[in-house]
């Protein structure tokens, strides 16, 4: 059964993948393969890697790069994060939300390198790393709290650490302009164009997960430890009867958003089938 509290996600199955992140996998796989075993060739790299400075001439590489990688474990690292984290953000904000969120912090990546390279030279970059670090970030805001294991290091650490950690790891990189081969400013990018997306439509993620909250459980492949013990209300608030069928199913929604749809009482629940024919008859 899926955990349906919003606070510790988790999935049922470890190949229960939703649509997007099930199609962004296969994407960027075959593109890999393709790679490999029919557009051989440095070409192919030129073409739709993103170069700060033929990005005008070829816009379309502001989109390309995040589906084209240097090596397999360069493919796999980046994957393993989006299958990690990508089930439980899409299911959170909605299949159109999730997929938009995706390209528009990959579009980040390539931004703020481009912005940069106006000062200091930015060498070409190619992988999904920006829209998974995104993703990664979104995970965070959701679920700040939630315990994540992460080889090799022996005990769990929340979200929110982890996600600060990794901005703060590429923040440093970027200004020591470490010559790593990693696209740390990409990294950044993805953060920043993140922050700004939930800054600038907070109303509307809200929205999306209210939508989906009754009938849309949040899953997501890591494992995360026990909530502390202030984390979660185990309080019930009653509920009175009222006169206007819409007072009601909005409490029960909130109730719902915040404690999981097991959380209704069967008193509630009558309540809301109740209040759900009384609005039909109208």
């Amino acid at each position: 059964m899926f955990n349906s509290d919003w606070d510790e996600p988790t999935r049922e199955s470890p190949l229960s993948l939703t649509p997007w992140v099930k199609r962004l996998l296969v994407a960027n796989a075959v593109v890999f393969l393709l790679r490999l075993t029919v557009f051989m060739g440095q070409w192919f790299m030129e073409t739709f890697a993103f170069s700060p400075s033929t990005a005008l001439t070829k816009p379309w590489t502001f989109v390309t790069y995040m589906f084209v990688h240097a090596g397999f474990l360069h493919l796999a690292f980046n994957m393993l994060m989006l299958f990690f984290f990508g089930p439980a953000v899409e299911e959170r904000m909605g299949k159109s939300a999730f997929a938009r969120y995706y390209l528009f912090c990959g579009l980040g990546g390539a931004a703020l390198s481009f912005v940069i390279s106006l000062v200091t030279p930015v060498q070409p970059f190619v992988g999904a790393s920006a829209a998974v670090f995104g993703v990664s970030l979104a995970f965070a805001i959701h679920w700040p709290n939630v315990r994540i294991f992460v080889f090799p290091i022996p005990m769990a650490i929340k979200a929110k650490w982890l996600v600060i950690g990794l901005a703060t790891i590429d923040l440093t990189m970027a200004i020591l302009g470490a010559n790593d081969g990693v696209a740390h400013l990409a990294h950044l990018g993805g953060f920043l164009f993140g922050i700004l997306y939930f800054k600038g439509l907070p109303l509307m993620t809200e929205q999306v997960s209210r939508a989906h909250a009754a009938d849309r459980p949040v899953r997501v492949l890591v494992h995360s430890g026990a909530a502390e013990e202030n984390e979660l209300e185990d309080e019930v608030p009653t509920i009175a009867p009222r006169h206007k069928p819409m007072d009601d199913i909005d409490r029960l929604l909130d109730k719902i958003l915040e404690h999981g749809m097991n959380s209704l009482t069967e008193a509630e629940r009558q309540l809301l089938a109740e209040r759900s024919e009384e609005l039909r008859g109208d």
